[in-house]
């Protein structure tokens, strides 16, 4: 094998043909490695040393990687700027997000301070902010409404008989079911980032993510007209001052008293006490904690690897599900709700100089400070305003809009599951909308593999390069040899449609192939029977007549009878032109003449190769062993062989282990490269080397 460059841009190779027999030879294949017993393999996992510990140890703990190293003088003044305007903009978010949980505006508050603490010491992302976010805040109120509604906390006024809400049962009983939602949220959070299950996300396309956001922006919007009916706000200069200012009309306007203006009310000062969730309300929550772990986490790990490969660190998808986990579960106990990261907070805090975590512990500092001395101001806030800043907040969700003509332009398929993501949302709920449409994504991947392109491959002249004849002009078919190749992996789905596919391609139908060959099998079977009756009947006739020679007369009819034979096969030899055996018929020519018409009737062209080019399959399952084993099996019939060429190692060993490899399919049949299959070919039926076709200039 040698290698010999010409010039820049050309090279010309020199081998022998590869088939999979001699590629392990060439290539020495390395023996398998076997996997050492299970016993073993607990054993060491059990086993500990100190470098192991320390792995552990900093893996689960990702503070003590950084934090000793932490430098002040080129960090401090970045991280101590960003985590101040990260926790501004924690006050507005967290009391108008309350709002959307359907809980006093406090617990917004509570909410962006215990998670984050927890999320600076477990969290692997430098540059996200968790707290407050809009969608997990809507799927929250969901629940506490559903489970709470306004009706069952409402009785009537024995002096008028008109209806009184009892606000006040009401919103303990929705922070107890935030709680205990929240709770359970973080432990299957927990536990699927334990046993290493973060690439559930996966399963999240980008086109679902953005149009599942979308429809809760909607959701969130209905949710906040009660607020905001007939107001009719005008253009904002930023949230804080918005709040300062409206604080100040209401609280000298007496908005509240005078003009019955919905208001926060009073924000007691200090943090509450940890109490233990409701575990009566597991049951029922269960489905709705599990789309809330699910969807936090999806945004959570986005927004981090996102901020992570923009500025060079590595984020641990299954650390950041146990890192989101526990702060919702701490966060729970200290009646809090669901977290995530926010876009427009982690954008502030990477834009104004943030750099670690630090910033995050900042940012907590400031709410701290908010909810043990500043709190009571904020009392007469109006809750209309605080729904203005959730309409402010969901412009970046409403924007995602414009993804549909983006989305035309470039992938129908991802268009489609953004907009039934989008329906599916807002018809149903947050939870059975997540549902439905994971499940239609799903199902786009199985038709879009059920409904691969198939092609047939032709030489690019001059070249070792097979491409689609339909595709490329110059593609040139080998005469004789048919190459077929599927853009997906065949299993069980399409092993069906990829059969189907190679008759109508190839133009073989072995069907009817093999049906006509039966018939004529079968043909030729009764005319032999019937000849060889004939002949009995024909010996024993001449046996009947035979007439009684003295041995003198004997041996003078054996020797005529030697000279008449003789001089039969002479003529029939002469007439029988380019016959081996000169022993053929005419009713034998007529009979092979009748036999390749039929054959060719079956088929476009005579074809006596067929390539399966596998280069794109993954994996093989049983159903695909079966179809490969049928179609060897079949067209060996008909006189067509069958190759496999540029199977992956990994198929290869599954085929291996199916037993695919036999005495009637040897492992000779598979080969490296196309090319290699078509070489082999033409050597096995005689041709030189494979045809020679002129260049085209580029």
């Amino acid at each position: 094998m040698g290698v010999e460059e010409q010039r820049a841009g050309k090279f010309y190779v020199e081998r022998d043909v590869l088939d999979e027999l001699c590629l392990d030879q060439v290539a020495r294949r390395r023996t398998p490695s076997t996997t050492p017993p299970l016993k073993d393999r607990v054993k060491d996992s059990l086993r500990c040393s100190m470098p192991k510990l320390k792995r552990s140890v900093l893996s689960t703990l990702p503070v003590l990687s950084w934090l000793p190293r932490y430098s002040v003088r080129d960090n401090g003044l970045g991280d101590l700027i960003s985590g101040i305007s990260v926790g501004i903009m924690h006050l507005p978010q967290g009391m108008a997000y309350a709002l959307l949980a359907s809980v006093p505006p406090v617990f917004g508050l509570y909410t962006s301070f215990y998670p984050v603490l927890v999320y600076c010491i477990l969290g692997t992302s430098r540059h996200i902010s968790i707290g407050t976010f809009a969608v997990i805040s809507i799927m929250i109120g969901s629940v506490t409404e559903r489970l709470a509604p306004d009706s069952d906390f409402t009785f009537l006024n024995g002096t008028n008989g008109t209806g009184v809400l009892d606000v006040t049962a009401r919103d303990a009983y929705r922070v107890q079911i935030a709680a205990s939602t929240t709770v359970l949220s973080g432990l299957f959070q927990v536990l699927l980032g334990m046993v290493r299950f973060g690439f559930v996300v996966t399963y999240l396309s980008e086109p679902l993510v953005r149009g599942y956001t979308t429809g809760a922006a909607t959701h969130v919007v209905i949710s906040q007209l009660k607020y905001i009916f007939g107001i009719h706000p005008a253009r904002f200069s930023g949230p804080l001052s918005q709040i300062v200012a409206a604080t100040l009309i209401s609280y000298y306007g007496n908005l509240n008293s005078q003009y019955d203006v919905a208001v926060v009310g009073e924000i007691p000062r200090g943090l509450k006490s940890p109490s233990l969730p409701d575990v009566s309300l597991w049951g029922t929550v269960v489905g709705d904690a599990f789309a809330v772990a699910i969807v936090g986490y999806a945004i959570n790990i986005s927004l981090g690897k996102t901020f992570g490969l923009k500025h060079g660190y590595k984020v641990d998808s299954n650390q950041e599900l146990v890192a989101l986990g526990l702060s919702n579960t701490v966060g729970g106990f200290f009646q809090c709700y669901s977290v995530t990261s926010s876009m427009s907070r982690s954008l502030i805090q990477e834009s104004t100089g943030g750099r670690t975590q630090v910033a995050g512990v900042v940012s907590s500092v400031i709410v701290l400070i908010t909810v043990l001395q500043l709190g009571s101001l904020f009392g007469e806030l109006p809750k209309a305003v605080l729904s203005c800043i959730v309409f402010v907040n969901l412009k970046g969700m409403f924007k995602q809009y414009l993804d549909i003509p983006a989305l035309w332009k470039s992938n129908t398929v991802d268009l489609l599951v953004w907009l039934v993501t989008l329906v599916c949302t807002i018809l149903l709920n947050l939870d059975l909308g997540l549902a439905a449409s994971i499940a239609f994504s799903l199902l786009t991947v199985i038709f879009r593999t059920q409904l691969p392109r198939y092609s047939i491959l032709g030489q690019v002249p001059g070249t070792e390069l097979y491409l689609d004849t339909d595709t490329y002009e110059e593609a040139k078919e080998i005469p004789g040899i048919t190459i077929f190749r599927s853009s997906t992996t065949v299993y069980y789905t399409n092993a069906e449609l990829y059969l189907d596919a190679l008759q109508k391609k190839s133009g073989v139908d072995v069907g009817k192939l093999l049906t006509r060959k039966k018939k004529r099998d079968a043909k030729q079977k009764r005319k032999d029977k019937k000849e060889e009756k004939k002949a009995k009947k024909e010996a024993k006739k001449q046996i009947q007549a035979k007439p009684q020679f003295t041995p003198e007369q004997s041996n003078i009819q054996s020797l005529c009878q030697s000279k008449v034979n003789w001089a039969y096969e002479q003529q029939w030899t002469g007439l029988d032109l380019g016959s081996e055996t000169g022993s053929h018929g005419d009713d034998a020519i007529t009979q092979t003449s009748s036999t390749v018409g039929e054959e060719t009737r079956g088929r476009s062209s005579d074809t006596h190769t067929i390539i399966l080019d596998l280069s794109t399959a993954s994996f093989v399952d049983t159903v695909t062993v079966i179809m490969l084993n049928n179609i060897f099996r079949d067209y060996r019939e008909i006189d067509i062989d069958i190759y496999l060429a540029g199977c992956q190692v990994c198929v290869v060993e599954q085929l291996s282990r199916a037993s695919f490899f036999s005495e009637s399919i040897p492992k000779s049949r598979l080969f490296t490269t196309v090319h290699d299959a078509v070489l082999h070919s033409l050597q096995v039926q005689g041709a030189s080397d494979v045809p020679i076709y002129e260049c085209v200039p580029c």
